[in-house]
């Protein structure tokens, strides 16, 4: 029955194409619309670790005077060791990133800059990191500070270029380090755990011991974002300055270590103020927010995307309506061949089944061309300057995505003009033909 009506279908949009276009047209224009910015906007707004992120947390310890308004975004020196030397989550990372100038040690090599980011062992495992070769330093070499390296795909590619760099060494400021490891290019967009760099650009091309990072001056960890407070005397040795600067991710598996873990840290803060480090009064001025709350909290997820997904979906709704104006003067153009049917013994059902068939094959028909507009709309966004052009990309969820929606729109669109074509009397217009 349903081969039926799809041929009942296709000989009627025949007999009237430019309706036809019309609403194809009309379909397509609002489908390709609204999946160009919901793609955009789910890139900019979904979860970076789908399968991690409800276990990563970043806590959130306020060091400074009385007067602060907002927590900070960073810890101090002190705090990021505190927290890390007590071991009280399943995993914790420390991490400050910086551009670093990286060569070979042969003669005459040319540097090459590369974003580096000074973490600790914990980063890899905590964040799914994947190594393509070796794996992360040890805690042995963390605590030594060691000077070892892991290597991005790309980035060891491009200081390599094709040879065998395992256990070689590279050059940082006048200091070699050895390659223990190297990872598949890792991009999580946006870039929550360090929200100094640009949300969606390019992943870390370098990682080295946070320790060892300390230790060798020459280094030159620079550029990362400082806040600091009350009296500083030197801002090139922050160990023992007021001034924020680190982030630190902690994982914890279950709502019970969360619960136990806030109240660590509530603990501390208070163990600090009786120390006199505090020196606010009042309860301690603590957070420990996820990955999803700490991209809330930093509104990481620019407010015109947003507006631009409400409107685009705002002109898919006009476009809905202009498709049941036309499918409405559509059936009620035929008026007579329903009621032909309905006079050779067709239901109420029958015909308004027939008529959503019709709408559903337009909604092929306007996914179709949605699908090539919404192409063409992030292939336009790949070649704009947005720092998040190049993730704009057509993948199979938005593909079904789009025909589903195409469809479920016509089928809305039809549902009146369906409705309105079944209860034609057909007795009335058998008689005035």
């Amino acid at each position: 029955m349903f081969a039926y009506y799809l041929d009942l279908a296709l000989r009627s949009l025949r007999r009237n194409p430019v309706l036809t276009a019309l609403m194809v047209l009309a379909i397509g224009l609002g489908i390709g619309a609204s999946m160009t910015t919901l793609t955009v906007f789910r890139l900019l707004s979904g979860d970076p670790l789908p399968q991690r992120s409800g276990k990563l947390f970043y806590p959130q310890v306020d060091p400074r005077p009385a007067g602060a308004h907002d927590l900070p975004a960073q810890l101090t020196y002190i705090d990021a060791m505190n927290l890390w030397q007590a071991r009280r989550a399943d995993r914790q990372a420390i991490m400050v990133g910086s551009n670093v100038k990286v060569k070979l040690p042969q003669a005459g090599a040319r540097s090459v800059s590369l974003h580096t980011l000074a973490t600790t062992t914990d980063f890899f495992p905590m964040f799914g990191v994947t190594f393509l070769h070796g794996g992360p330093w040890t805690a042995a070499d963390e605590s030594g500070k060691a000077r070892v390296a892991v290597l991005s795909r790309s980035a060891y590619e491009r200081l390599f270029q094709g040879r065998d760099g395992m256990g070689q060494s590279i050059r940082l400021g006048h200091r070699d380090f050895r390659i223990v490891g190297v990872i598949q290019d890792w991009r999580p967009a946006p870039h929550f755990y360090d929200l100094d760099r640009e949300g969606y650009g390019q992943g870390d091309d370098l990682f080295i011991p946070f320790p060892t990072s300390r230790d060798l001056a020459d280094l030159e960890i620079t550029g990362y974002s400082l806040d600091c407070f009350g009296n500083t005397t030197d801002d090139t040795h922050l160990e023992n300055q007021p001034c924020l600067w680190l982030k630190f991710w902690v994982e914890l598996d279950t709502p019970a270590k969360v619960s136990g873990y806030r109240d660590f840290l509530a603990n501390y803060s208070r163990e600090q103020q009786a120390q006199g480090r505090f020196t606010y009064v009042g309860p301690p001025r603590i957070a420990l927010p996820d990955v999803m709350q700490w991209l809330d909290q930093n509104g990481v997820v620019p407010s015109d995307v947003r507006l631009k997904a409400w409107i685009a979906f705002g002109f898919l709704l006009v476009c809905l309506m202009n498709t049941t104006g036309l499918l409405l003067a559509k059936f009620l153009q035929r008026t007579t061949d329903i009621s032909v049917r309905r006079a050779l013994g067709a239901s109420r059902r029958q015909v308004f089944f027939q008529c959503l068939v019709e709408a559903a094959t337009v909604g092929v028909a306007g996914g179709v061309l949605g699908l090539l507009l919404a192409w063409l709309g992030l292939w336009g966004i790949r070649h704009s300057p947005a720092e998040y052009a190049d993730l704009a990309q057509l993948d199979i969820a938005t593909f079904v995505v789009t025909f589903a929606l195409s469809i479920a729109a016509s089928l809305g669109a039809g549902l009146l003009p369906a409705w309105r074509a079944c209860h034609i009397a057909p007795a009335l217009q058998l008689k005035t033909t």
